[in-house]
């Protein structure tokens, strides 16, 4: 008796490591450039039935016991000279960066929290398909530095929804930080890009020879 039930152990056993080992491990990687953008799976974009309150945010961040919503975590996170946090995480003071056009900036307000890869493109590219719960997961991902990021509100709106074909930082320097970003979240994502897309991003690849893309994709 006590033989079989160990025998009944010890297959369980083996079936739990072979279900383990079977199970793909999501690792961080960092690639090219060029070899990022040939990752990306290709494929027509679509946008019907997009809203935007498919996405769900901002919540209640990674921390939701410091009464901050994830806009005001990216702000605290992203600030070169931290802002004073008041009742209801209220910021006040505090410097900020925009990469994307080389601005400093000295008020929170002045800022829009930049989604890398816009609602709207993610739709077309893969999300019009996800549950509501990992749109919310995408829509406020801060366990990438690179998926969110403060910027002036001008820069933001004048990215809109737009792809890299369409619409790159005023900031000329930049061109390749901001494509390896782009890249990143997508893979990260397991996104796709259409044709357009991903001639641009090939062509900018060509001008950012020294350029890497790091990711850790999303389970």
């Amino acid at each position: 008796m006590v033989i079989s039930v160990l025998r009944g152990l010890a297959a369980a056993s083996l079936a739990l490591l072979s279900v383990a080992a079977s199970t793909p491990v999501h690792a961080a990687e960092t690639l090219p450039l060029a070899e990022a953008v040939s990752r990306l799976p290709v494929a027509a974009e679509s946008r019907e039935g997009y809203d935007r309150d498919a996405f769900r945010h901002w919540n209640t961040g990674d921390d939701p016991a410091d009464g901050c919503s994830t806009r005001n975590e990216v702000l605290l996170d992203e600030a070169v000279e931290p802002p004073t946090v008041g009742p209801r995480c209220r910021l006040s003071g505090g410097q900020w960066w925009s990469y994307y056009d080389q601005v400093w900036v000295t008020s929170a307000s002045g800022l829009d929290i930049d989604h890398m890869v816009p609602l709207a493109e993610s739709w077309d590219s893969g999300a019009s398909a996800w549950t509501s719960e990992r749109r919310e997961a995408y829509a406020n991902d801060q366990g990438s530095a690179t998926s969110l990021v403060a910027v002036t509100a001008r820069s933001n709106r004048s990215k809109a929804d737009q792809d890299p074909a369409q619409w790159l930082p005023p900031a000329t320097e930049v061109h390749c930080r901001y494509i390896a970003e782009w890249v990143g979240t997508k893979l990260r994502w397991n996104l796709s890009a259409d044709e357009t897309e991903v001639a641009a991003l090939q062509e900018a690849a060509i001008g950012c020879p020294e350029q890497s893309v790091a990711y850790e994709p999303v389970a």
